[in-house]
């Protein structure tokens, strides 16, 4: 994420933003979230679906906020359960599953909760992008 932020940070501060930086930057960022966090899916007790349906949600949360310049808003961030929110989420679930804690229904539960929060934000996407481009 702290590579991801530097990487447009930089490209931004040093007038180095391109339109395929752009493109692969978008791409890039869906392809590492789904190669990182669906694996979390072949852990015993967890279940693959939900973990596939939450991956599934967070590639749709990205594309609403980049369908907001089709229409003619900015690139749209807002929302309770964007990529940073996601790493955080599978980067907590991670460290509990590294120390010891075992997956059960408390996994599943969170799961949910984390797909709730994607779908949150997939509404707050879609409606702040067609308020703006009224």
């Amino acid at each position: 994420m702290a590579l991801n932020a530097i990487d447009g940070l930089l490209a931004r501060e040093f007038a180095q933003k391109s339109r395929l930086g752009a493109v692969l930057n978008e791409i890039g960022d869906v392809v590492s979230d789904t190669a990182l966090y669906l694996p979390f899916g072949f852990l015993p007790g967890v279940s693959p679906m939900l973990v596939a349906l939450v991956v599934t949600l967070g590639i749709i949360t990205e594309m609403t906020g980049v369908v907001a310049v089709q229409i003619g808003a900015q690139r749209r961030y807002d929302g309770p359960f964007g990529k940073s929110d996601r790493a955080v989420f599978f980067g907590a679930l991670g460290l509990a599953f590294a120390v010891g804690l075992t997956p059960g229904v408390w996994t599943q539960a969170l799961l949910l909760a984390a797909g709730g929060g994607a779908i949150i934000t997939i509404i707050k996407r879609a409606r702040g992008a067609l308020a703006e481009a009224r």
